[in-house]
Protein backbone atom coordinates (compact mmCIF):
# COMPACT_ATOMS: atom_id res chain seq x y z
CA UNK A 1 0.00 0.00 0.00
CA UNK A 2 1.04 3.62 -0.70
CA UNK A 3 1.47 5.90 2.56
CA UNK A 4 -1.73 7.89 0.87
CA UNK A 5 -3.65 4.64 1.22
CA UNK A 6 -2.41 3.25 4.45
CA UNK A 7 -3.50 7.18 5.76
CA UNK A 8 -7.36 6.50 4.33
CA UNK A 9 -7.00 3.32 6.65
CA UNK A 10 -6.40 5.37 10.26
CA UNK A 11 -6.09 9.00 9.91
CA UNK A 12 -9.04 11.29 10.09
CA UNK A 13 -8.04 14.59 8.93
CA UNK A 14 -9.11 18.24 9.74
CA UNK A 15 -11.40 20.37 7.87
CA UNK A 16 -12.28 17.63 5.67
CA UNK A 17 -15.08 15.72 4.68
CA UNK A 18 -13.80 11.78 4.12
CA UNK A 19 -17.09 10.57 1.74
CA UNK A 20 -15.16 10.04 -1.47
CA UNK A 21 -11.86 12.18 -0.94
CA UNK A 22 -8.94 12.43 -3.09
CA UNK A 23 -6.37 10.28 -1.37
CA UNK A 24 -4.08 12.85 0.35
CA UNK A 25 -0.90 13.49 -1.18
CA UNK A 26 2.33 11.48 1.02
CA UNK A 27 4.59 14.56 1.51
CA UNK A 28 8.45 13.24 1.94
CA UNK A 29 9.86 16.10 2.43
CA UNK A 30 10.40 19.95 2.05
CA UNK A 31 13.18 22.68 1.16
CA UNK A 32 12.66 26.22 1.08
CA UNK A 33 9.18 27.13 -0.56
CA UNK A 34 8.67 23.64 -2.29
CA UNK A 35 7.50 20.59 -0.82
CA UNK A 36 7.90 16.90 -2.26
CA UNK A 37 5.70 14.02 -2.62
CA UNK A 38 6.85 10.26 -2.31
CA UNK A 39 6.98 10.30 -6.36
CA UNK A 40 9.47 13.06 -6.45
CA UNK A 41 7.20 15.66 -7.75
CA UNK A 42 7.97 19.28 -6.37
CA UNK A 43 4.86 21.61 -5.15
CA UNK A 44 5.67 25.17 -4.25
CA UNK A 45 3.74 25.65 -1.10
CA UNK A 46 1.70 29.20 -1.59
CA UNK A 47 0.08 28.83 1.56
CA UNK A 48 2.82 28.38 3.65
CA UNK A 49 1.65 25.00 4.93
CA UNK A 50 -2.12 27.04 6.77
CA UNK A 51 0.44 30.32 7.27
CA UNK A 52 2.80 28.96 9.80
CA UNK A 53 5.86 28.11 7.75
CA UNK A 54 7.47 31.63 7.07
CA UNK A 55 11.10 30.73 6.49
CA UNK A 56 11.00 27.79 4.16
CA UNK A 57 10.65 24.13 5.27
CA UNK A 58 13.20 22.44 6.82
CA UNK A 59 15.69 24.97 7.54
CA UNK A 60 18.79 24.34 8.75
CA UNK A 61 19.34 26.70 11.20
CA UNK A 62 16.06 26.14 12.84
CA UNK A 63 16.75 22.40 12.42
CA UNK A 64 19.77 22.75 14.27
CA UNK A 65 18.74 24.91 17.31
CA UNK A 66 15.92 22.39 17.75
CA UNK A 67 18.90 19.52 17.44
CA UNK A 68 20.98 21.14 20.34
CA UNK A 69 18.12 21.75 22.54
CA UNK A 70 16.56 17.77 22.34
CA UNK A 71 19.65 17.05 23.33
CA UNK A 72 19.99 19.16 26.68
CA UNK A 73 16.25 19.42 27.62
CA UNK A 74 13.47 18.33 26.18
CA UNK A 75 10.53 19.16 28.79
CA UNK A 76 10.42 19.78 32.14
CA UNK A 77 6.89 21.12 33.76
CA UNK A 78 6.30 24.35 33.72
CA UNK A 79 4.91 25.17 37.24
CA UNK A 80 7.63 24.95 39.48
CA UNK A 81 10.59 25.62 37.41
CA UNK A 82 12.03 27.24 34.41
CA UNK A 83 14.50 27.26 31.88
CA UNK A 84 16.77 29.57 29.66
CA UNK A 85 14.27 29.11 26.29
CA UNK A 86 11.17 30.19 28.12
CA UNK A 87 12.99 33.14 30.13
CA UNK A 88 14.64 34.25 26.75
CA UNK A 89 11.81 33.94 24.36
CA UNK A 90 9.70 35.93 26.62
CA UNK A 91 12.52 38.51 27.00
CA UNK A 92 12.53 39.08 23.28
CA UNK A 93 9.05 38.91 22.41
CA UNK A 94 8.34 41.93 25.33
CA UNK A 95 11.14 44.15 23.80
CA UNK A 96 9.38 43.54 20.10
CA UNK A 97 5.95 43.65 20.46
CA UNK A 98 3.66 46.57 20.26
CA UNK A 99 2.19 48.20 23.16
CA UNK A 100 3.80 48.60 26.95
CA UNK A 101 3.79 44.68 27.44
CA UNK A 102 4.97 43.14 30.66
CA UNK A 103 4.20 39.13 30.53
CA UNK A 104 4.13 36.09 28.52
CA UNK A 105 1.72 33.25 28.89
CA UNK A 106 2.57 30.18 27.30
CA UNK A 107 0.66 27.39 25.79
CA UNK A 108 -0.26 24.97 22.31
CA UNK A 109 -1.88 26.51 19.67
CA UNK A 110 -3.16 29.73 18.44
CA UNK A 111 -7.28 28.48 19.63
CA UNK A 112 -5.60 28.07 23.19
CA UNK A 113 -3.53 31.48 22.95
CA UNK A 114 -7.09 32.92 22.48
CA UNK A 115 -8.88 30.80 24.81
CA UNK A 116 -6.01 31.89 27.67
CA UNK A 117 -6.61 35.68 26.75
CA UNK A 118 -10.35 35.56 26.78
CA UNK A 119 -10.11 33.97 30.49
CA UNK A 120 -7.49 36.56 31.77
CA UNK A 121 -9.89 39.32 30.84
CA UNK A 122 -12.91 37.48 32.10
CA UNK A 123 -11.11 37.10 35.62
CA UNK A 124 -9.75 40.16 35.64
CA UNK A 125 -13.24 41.98 36.27
CA UNK A 126 -13.72 39.06 38.64
CA UNK A 127 -10.56 39.36 40.93
CA UNK A 128 -11.68 43.26 41.07
CA UNK A 129 -14.90 42.54 42.60
CA UNK A 130 -16.45 44.19 39.48
CA UNK A 131 -19.35 42.11 37.43
CA UNK A 132 -19.46 42.17 33.29
CA UNK A 133 -20.74 39.77 31.17
CA UNK A 134 -21.17 40.78 27.73
CA UNK A 135 -17.73 40.48 24.90
CA UNK A 136 -17.74 42.37 21.53
CA UNK A 137 -16.07 41.14 18.57
CA UNK A 138 -16.20 41.65 15.28
CA UNK A 139 -18.55 40.02 12.45
CA UNK A 140 -17.03 37.42 10.21
CA UNK A 141 -14.24 36.80 13.19
CA UNK A 142 -12.62 33.57 13.67
CA UNK A 143 -10.88 32.45 16.31
CA UNK A 144 -9.99 29.00 16.50
CA UNK A 145 -11.78 25.91 17.58
CA UNK A 146 -11.89 25.25 21.22
CA UNK A 147 -15.36 26.45 22.78
CA UNK A 148 -13.92 30.08 24.24
CA UNK A 149 -12.35 30.84 20.92
CA UNK A 150 -15.74 29.45 18.80
CA UNK A 151 -17.78 31.37 21.10
CA UNK A 152 -15.99 34.93 20.08
CA UNK A 153 -15.92 33.75 16.17
CA UNK A 154 -18.77 34.97 13.97
CA UNK A 155 -21.02 31.99 13.37
CA UNK A 156 -20.66 30.15 10.62
CA UNK A 157 -20.48 26.57 8.93
CA UNK A 158 -17.25 26.29 11.44
CA UNK A 159 -19.94 26.63 14.43
CA UNK A 160 -22.80 25.57 13.29
CA UNK A 161 -22.87 22.53 15.02
CA UNK A 162 -22.24 23.55 18.52
CA UNK A 163 -24.18 27.15 18.45
CA UNK A 164 -26.71 26.38 21.23
CA UNK A 165 -23.57 25.42 23.74
CA UNK A 166 -21.59 28.79 23.01
CA UNK A 167 -21.37 31.80 24.98
CA UNK A 168 -23.54 34.92 23.95
CA UNK A 169 -21.15 37.47 21.91
CA UNK A 170 -22.57 40.90 20.75
CA UNK A 171 -20.78 41.24 16.97
CA UNK A 172 -20.47 44.43 15.36
CA UNK A 173 -19.24 45.38 11.77
CA UNK A 174 -15.48 45.93 10.98
CA UNK A 175 -15.26 49.51 10.64
CA UNK A 176 -15.33 51.60 7.08
CA UNK A 177 -16.35 55.30 6.87
CA UNK A 178 -19.66 54.94 6.38
CA UNK A 179 -20.73 52.51 8.99
CA UNK A 180 -17.87 53.76 12.17
CA UNK A 181 -20.35 56.24 14.11
CA UNK A 182 -22.59 53.50 14.59
CA UNK A 183 -19.92 51.19 15.73
CA UNK A 184 -19.32 53.53 18.22
CA UNK A 185 -22.46 54.02 19.47
CA UNK A 186 -23.57 50.29 19.97
CA UNK A 187 -19.84 50.17 22.00
CA UNK A 188 -21.12 53.16 23.85
CA UNK A 189 -24.40 51.50 24.62
CA UNK A 190 -22.85 48.46 26.32
CA UNK A 191 -19.82 49.83 27.23
CA UNK A 192 -20.69 49.35 31.53
CA UNK A 193 -21.22 45.75 31.48
CA UNK A 194 -18.58 44.42 28.24
CA UNK A 195 -15.43 42.69 29.75
CA UNK A 196 -13.50 42.81 26.78
CA UNK A 197 -13.45 43.74 22.28
CA UNK A 198 -11.53 41.00 20.39
CA UNK A 199 -10.21 41.70 16.79
CA UNK A 200 -8.19 40.26 14.30
CA UNK A 201 -6.21 43.72 13.38
CA UNK A 202 -6.20 44.77 9.46
CA UNK A 203 -7.09 41.19 8.36
CA UNK A 204 -9.83 38.80 8.75
CA UNK A 205 -8.04 35.18 7.66
CA UNK A 206 -10.50 32.29 7.72
CA UNK A 207 -13.59 34.82 7.61
CA UNK A 208 -12.14 35.17 3.69
CA UNK A 209 -9.10 37.29 4.06
CA UNK A 210 -11.37 40.42 4.46
CA UNK A 211 -9.41 43.51 4.78
CA UNK A 212 -10.08 46.94 6.71
CA UNK A 213 -8.60 50.14 7.38
CA UNK A 214 -5.84 50.98 10.60
CA UNK A 215 -6.88 54.19 10.68
CA UNK A 216 -10.51 53.29 11.61
CA UNK A 217 -9.91 50.76 14.00
CA UNK A 218 -7.80 53.02 16.04
CA UNK A 219 -11.31 54.95 16.49
CA UNK A 220 -12.83 51.56 17.58
CA UNK A 221 -10.18 51.04 19.90
CA UNK A 222 -9.50 54.13 21.59
CA UNK A 223 -14.02 54.00 21.93
CA UNK A 224 -12.73 50.94 24.24
CA UNK A 225 -10.62 52.30 25.90
CA UNK A 226 -12.14 55.07 26.74
CA UNK A 227 -14.94 52.83 28.30
CA UNK A 228 -11.42 50.59 30.33
CA UNK A 229 -12.56 47.61 28.28
CA UNK A 230 -9.97 45.42 27.31
CA UNK A 231 -8.78 45.09 24.10
CA UNK A 232 -7.18 41.08 22.75
CA UNK A 233 -5.49 41.46 19.94
CA UNK A 234 -5.53 38.20 17.53
CA UNK A 235 -2.28 38.06 15.90
CA UNK A 236 -1.90 34.18 15.30
CA UNK A 237 -2.07 34.75 11.84
CA UNK A 238 -0.98 38.53 11.17
CA UNK A 239 2.59 38.30 13.52
CA UNK A 240 5.56 38.00 12.21
CA UNK A 241 5.93 40.15 9.52
CA UNK A 242 3.05 39.23 7.39
CA UNK A 243 1.08 42.75 6.97
CA UNK A 244 4.93 44.06 6.10
CA UNK A 245 5.68 44.91 9.70
CA UNK A 246 7.15 42.94 12.51
CA UNK A 247 3.53 42.84 13.99
CA UNK A 248 -0.07 44.08 12.68
CA UNK A 249 -0.12 46.08 16.02
CA UNK A 250 2.58 48.74 14.51
CA UNK A 251 0.04 50.02 11.91
CA UNK A 252 -1.80 51.54 14.87
CA UNK A 253 -1.36 54.09 17.17
CA UNK A 254 -3.42 52.43 20.14
CA UNK A 255 -2.55 49.21 21.29
CA UNK A 256 -4.07 46.19 22.50
CA UNK A 257 -3.88 45.09 26.32
CA UNK A 258 -3.14 41.69 25.64
CA UNK A 259 -1.85 39.91 22.35
CA UNK A 260 -2.03 36.62 21.05
CA UNK A 261 0.66 34.34 18.99
CA UNK A 262 1.20 31.15 17.28
CA UNK A 263 1.67 30.35 13.20
CA UNK A 264 4.65 32.07 12.41
CA UNK A 265 5.66 31.99 16.06
CA UNK A 266 7.87 28.64 15.92
CA UNK A 267 8.83 29.71 11.81
CA UNK A 268 6.54 26.98 11.48
CA UNK A 269 8.24 23.93 13.10
CA UNK A 270 6.46 23.38 16.20
CA UNK A 271 2.97 23.48 17.97
CA UNK A 272 3.31 26.99 20.28
CA UNK A 273 0.94 29.87 21.32
CA UNK A 274 1.54 32.68 23.34
CA UNK A 275 -0.53 35.26 25.53
CA UNK A 276 1.06 38.51 25.92
CA UNK A 277 -0.58 41.38 28.35
CA UNK A 278 0.05 44.71 30.20
CA UNK A 279 0.91 44.51 33.84
CA UNK A 280 -2.48 46.37 34.80
CA UNK A 281 -3.76 42.60 33.64
CA UNK A 282 -1.02 40.22 35.34
CA UNK A 283 -1.57 42.60 38.84
CA UNK A 284 -4.87 41.65 39.53
CA UNK A 285 -3.76 37.94 39.59
CA UNK A 286 -1.68 39.24 42.12
CA UNK A 287 -3.41 38.41 45.78
CA UNK A 288 -2.99 36.95 49.01
CA UNK A 289 -6.25 34.88 48.13
CA UNK A 290 -5.41 31.91 46.39
CA UNK A 291 -8.34 32.00 44.76
CA UNK A 292 -7.42 34.98 42.55
CA UNK A 293 -4.84 32.56 40.97
CA UNK A 294 -5.11 31.73 36.92
CA UNK A 295 -5.34 28.64 36.56
CA UNK A 296 -5.11 27.30 33.67
CA UNK A 297 -2.42 25.88 32.10
CA UNK A 298 -0.95 22.91 29.50
CA UNK A 299 1.41 19.86 30.10
CA UNK A 300 3.51 21.58 27.06
CA UNK A 301 3.43 24.56 28.48
CA UNK A 302 6.40 26.44 27.34
CA UNK A 303 8.20 22.92 25.75
CA UNK A 304 11.75 23.90 25.55
CA UNK A 305 12.41 22.30 22.46
CA UNK A 306 9.54 24.82 20.83
CA UNK A 307 11.02 27.79 22.69
CA UNK A 308 14.44 26.65 20.96
CA UNK A 309 12.74 26.83 17.56
CA UNK A 310 10.85 30.32 18.33
CA UNK A 311 14.19 31.86 19.41
CA UNK A 312 16.09 30.61 16.08
CA UNK A 313 13.03 31.92 13.99
CA UNK A 314 13.34 35.14 15.25
CA UNK A 315 17.04 35.32 14.27
CA UNK A 316 15.90 34.75 11.06
CA UNK A 317 13.04 37.06 10.96
CA UNK A 318 15.16 39.95 12.42
CA UNK A 319 18.18 39.62 9.62
CA UNK A 320 18.30 42.40 6.92
CA UNK A 321 18.28 39.43 4.26
CA UNK A 322 14.71 38.64 5.98
CA UNK A 323 12.95 41.91 6.21
CA UNK A 324 14.16 42.82 2.58
CA UNK A 325 12.82 40.03 1.20
CA UNK A 326 9.44 40.51 2.97
CA UNK A 327 9.84 43.91 1.05
CA UNK A 328 10.17 42.47 -2.39
CA UNK A 329 7.38 40.47 -1.53
CA UNK A 330 5.19 42.84 -0.79
CA UNK A 331 6.34 45.47 -3.50
CA UNK A 332 5.49 41.94 -5.89
CA UNK A 333 2.15 41.50 -4.60
CA UNK A 334 1.13 45.42 -5.20
CA UNK A 335 2.17 44.78 -8.80
CA UNK A 336 0.14 41.53 -9.28
CA UNK A 337 -2.66 43.22 -7.78
CA UNK A 338 -2.34 45.96 -10.27
CA UNK A 339 -2.15 43.40 -13.08
CA UNK A 340 -5.16 41.77 -11.53
CA UNK A 341 -7.05 44.71 -11.89
CA UNK A 342 -6.27 45.88 -15.06
CA UNK A 343 -7.59 42.21 -16.09
CA UNK A 344 -10.86 42.50 -13.94
CA UNK A 345 -11.93 45.43 -15.87
CA UNK A 346 -10.63 43.66 -19.41
CA UNK A 347 -13.03 40.11 -18.30
CA UNK A 348 -15.64 39.15 -20.95
CA UNK A 349 -18.59 37.32 -19.69
CA UNK A 350 -17.10 34.44 -20.77
CA UNK A 351 -14.66 34.08 -17.93
CA UNK A 352 -14.80 33.41 -14.46
CA UNK A 353 -15.23 37.27 -13.18
CA UNK A 354 -12.70 38.37 -10.40
CA UNK A 355 -14.10 40.95 -7.81
CA UNK A 356 -12.46 42.27 -5.05
CA UNK A 357 -9.03 42.02 -5.10
CA UNK A 358 -6.37 43.16 -2.44
CA UNK A 359 -3.75 42.82 -0.91
CA UNK A 360 -1.78 43.66 3.07
CA UNK A 361 2.14 42.94 3.31
CA UNK A 362 2.89 39.24 2.29
CA UNK A 363 -1.11 38.34 1.43
CA UNK A 364 -2.89 39.01 -1.77
CA UNK A 365 -6.68 37.87 -1.95
CA UNK A 366 -9.70 38.20 -4.45
CA UNK A 367 -13.09 36.33 -4.83
CA UNK A 368 -14.40 34.06 -8.55
CA UNK A 369 -17.64 35.12 -9.19
CA UNK A 370 -19.00 31.30 -9.94
CA UNK A 371 -21.63 30.33 -7.54
CA UNK A 372 -22.63 31.43 -3.75
CA UNK A 373 -19.63 33.44 -1.82
CA UNK A 374 -18.55 31.40 1.42
CA UNK A 375 -16.26 28.48 2.53
CA UNK A 376 -18.58 25.78 1.15
CA UNK A 377 -18.25 26.64 -2.68
CA UNK A 378 -16.82 23.91 -4.27
CA UNK A 379 -14.48 25.89 -6.97
CA UNK A 380 -11.87 25.43 -4.23
CA UNK A 381 -11.44 21.80 -4.41
CA UNK A 382 -11.08 22.26 -8.54
CA UNK A 383 -8.74 24.89 -8.01
CA UNK A 384 -6.70 23.02 -5.45
CA UNK A 385 -6.80 19.85 -8.05
CA UNK A 386 -5.68 22.50 -10.81
CA UNK A 387 -2.82 24.09 -8.91
CA UNK A 388 -1.30 20.59 -7.98
CA UNK A 389 -1.09 19.18 -11.32
CA UNK A 390 0.97 22.77 -12.18
CA UNK A 391 3.12 22.10 -9.42
CA UNK A 392 1.43 24.54 -6.62
CA UNK A 393 -0.07 24.19 -3.91
CA UNK A 394 -3.14 26.27 -2.68
CA UNK A 395 -6.70 25.90 -0.70
CA UNK A 396 -8.68 28.56 -1.64
CA UNK A 397 -11.46 29.66 0.86
CA UNK A 398 -14.30 28.58 -1.09
CA UNK A 399 -14.45 31.02 -4.07
CA UNK A 400 -11.49 32.88 -1.86
CA UNK A 401 -8.10 32.40 -3.28
CA UNK A 402 -5.42 33.70 -2.03
CA UNK A 403 -1.44 33.76 -2.39
CA UNK A 404 0.75 34.00 1.14
CA UNK A 405 3.84 32.31 0.33
CA UNK A 406 6.89 31.58 2.48
CA UNK A 407 9.61 34.67 2.82
CA UNK A 408 12.05 32.68 1.03
CA UNK A 409 9.97 31.74 -2.03
CA UNK A 410 12.09 32.59 -5.15
CA UNK A 411 10.90 35.04 -7.72
CA UNK A 412 10.43 32.43 -10.24
CA UNK A 413 8.49 30.58 -8.27
CA UNK A 414 6.12 33.85 -7.40
CA UNK A 415 5.57 34.29 -11.26
CA UNK A 416 4.69 30.27 -11.43
CA UNK A 417 2.00 30.93 -8.80
CA UNK A 418 1.22 34.62 -10.61
CA UNK A 419 0.74 33.02 -13.83
CA UNK A 420 -1.41 30.49 -12.34
CA UNK A 421 -3.96 31.93 -10.57
CA UNK A 422 -4.07 35.28 -13.76
CA UNK A 423 -5.20 31.85 -15.56
CA UNK A 424 -7.91 31.08 -13.89
CA UNK A 425 -9.34 35.00 -15.15
CA UNK A 426 -9.57 32.88 -18.47
CA UNK A 427 -11.39 29.94 -17.17
CA UNK A 428 -15.00 29.26 -19.49
CA UNK A 429 -17.84 28.91 -17.19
Amino acid sequence: MTLSERDLESIWHPYTQHKNMVPPIAVTRGKDALLFDENGNGYIDAISSWWVNIHGHAHPYIAQKIFEQASTLEHVIFTGFTHEPAVKLAERLLNILPGNLSKVFYSDNGSTAVEVAIKMAIQFWKNNNLSKNKIIAFKHAYHGDTFGSMSVSDRSVFTAAFNDFLFEVIFIDTPSLDNIEQVKKTIDSVADETICFIYEPLLQAAGGMLMYPAALLDEIIICMKSHDIICIADEVMTGFGRTGKLFAGDHFKYKSDIICLSKGLTGGTLAMGVTACTKKIFDAFLSDDKRKTFFHGHSFTANPVACAAALASLDLLETECCQNQIKHIVDRHKDFADDLHQIAGNQTTANITIKDIRQLGTVVAFELETGDDGYLNSISVEITGNALQNGIYLRPLGNTVYFMPPYCIRDEELDKVYAFLKSLTTTKK
